[in-house]
């Protein structure tokens, strides 16, 4: 390959990159800020700044150890670091001062010696590979590592309130964007390229939004109907909720609950956009919130925080975030959801217990834990989509019944 490197372009990659491990933004912010600082950059420049940023996040580790250093950001190791992927990637490095001391053929000597190690090779911290080699062996983490290792599909979910799935593909192929349809799943559209779906003018009269594909079954799996009244009690900015409404047909009451205020603000803009009318946003002050609330929904969606594990091909930097203390934490919190919120549930309603992880600990032992402690709910069905099954991300989801 004789792809041509810009150093106003390798530069912003650089400051991108401290701005996310030393300044600790998140990846796609970091990435959206460097990209309307440089308003003059064309849609070809645009890319390379946000793929090349992401693919060197996800491989942060690895790179490292083919240029034969610590991770630091320091600006001059970070050009020599941008030199490295670019050698990785089959490209010719330009004789630049900054690349100097750089040797492809050392680079990819140690690429071969990088296969030996799951956590070099797969670029994860070596806590991370103990932890999920221990709640799912070995072979099984190192096939999920390596499927989050690629590129996440974009997908689309339809809002039926304004459109169909078959209209929708239709006016976005009219577009010039790549749309189709995945059968599995009766509102979900995947896109073959990376385009600026938000400047549409069918995005602004709320005809979709970005949700992922195994996110889209969360909600199916709540088996909600018209004229229900149901809570999402881990509401945040309400993808999940948007998507409830419209299985609804926008009849019956939805509360959406999240400890975060500001994210139930944002909630009430997309369900304008969205034309959904059926929302009640509730900010949670503790238990008192949810006492008052006992015993009043037909339908319960408990989306809990969690270890985030099963999206790392969405938000690579999560891996270098997280830690071993961060998760026991967030097991805590999940429990203490499992202890207090499913007494919202009439007698005879369905809750769904999700997260987008694929550690038993987060998942199926929470559940069962709670089945054990509380004989009055049952466990109808559970599901775990794995990122190695193609399509999805990692998420669970546990169908329970209250009895």
């Amino acid at each position: 390959m004789n792809a041509k490197l810009y150093p106003l372009l390798v530069k912003t990659v650089v400051s991108t990159l401290q701005s996310i491990f030393e300044g600790g933004h998140y990846a796609d912010k970091a990435i959206q800020f460097s990209l309307k600082s440089n308003p003059k950059a064309g849609a070809r420049d645009r890319s390379f700044i946000a793929e090349t940023t992401y693919e060197m996040v996800r491989w942060w580790r690895l790179l490292w150890f083919l240029k034969g250093e610590e991770p630091t950001t320091k600006e001059s190791s970070l050009w020599g670091l941008v030199g490295v992927y670019w050698v990785t990637k089959g490209n010719d490095l330009p004789d630049w001062k900054e690349f100097q001391g750089l040797d492809a053929k050392v680079i990819l000597g140690r690429k071969k010696a990088a296969q030996q190690q799951v956590s070099i090779k797969e670029s994860v911290p070596d806590w991370l590979t103990k932890l999920a080699s221990s709640e799912l062996g070995a072979d099984k983490w190192a096939e999920e590592v390596a499927a989050m290792n690629k590129e996440a599909n974009v997908f689309l979910r339809t809002n039926t309130l304004k459109t169909s799935k078959e209209q929708l593909i239709q006016s976005l192929q009219s577009q010039g964007v790549k749309a189709y349809s995945i059968p599995e799943i009766p509102t979900c559209i995947g896109i073959e390229e990376r385009v600026n779906l938000f400047r549409l003018d069918i995005f602004k009269k709320g005809w979709f939004e970005m949700q992922d594909a195994g996110s889209q079954s969360i909600g199916d799996y709540l088996d909600v109907q018209p004229g229900m009244r149901v809570i999402d009690a881990c509401a945040g900015a309400g993808g999940k909720t948007l998507q409830l409404a419209a299985l609804m047909q926008n009849k019956g009451r939805i509360i959406s609950m999240d400890i975060e205020e500001w994210k139930l603000e944002e909630l009430k803009r997309r369900t304008k956009r969205a034309g959904v009318g059926i929302v009640e946003t509730k900010a949670i002050k503790g238990t008192k919130t949810i006492k008052r609330l006992a015993e009043t929904a037909d339908r319960l969606l408990l989306d809990v925080p969690c270890s985030g594990l099963g999206v790392l091909k969405r938000n690579p930097d999560a891996k270098w975030k997280l830690d071993k203390t961060f998760i026991d934490r967030i097991r805590v919190t999940q429990q203490e959801i499992l202890e207090y919120y499913p007494r919202m549930l009439k007698k005879g309603g369905l809750m769904v217990y999700a997260t987008c992880s694929i550690l038993p600990s987060e998942n199926t032992n929470q559940v069962k834990a709670f089945l054990e402690k509380n004989p009055d709910f049952e466990l109808l069905k559970e599901e775990q989509l794995y990122p190695s099954q193609g399509m999805y991300d990692g998420f669970y989801m546990a169908l329970i019944k209250k009895n």
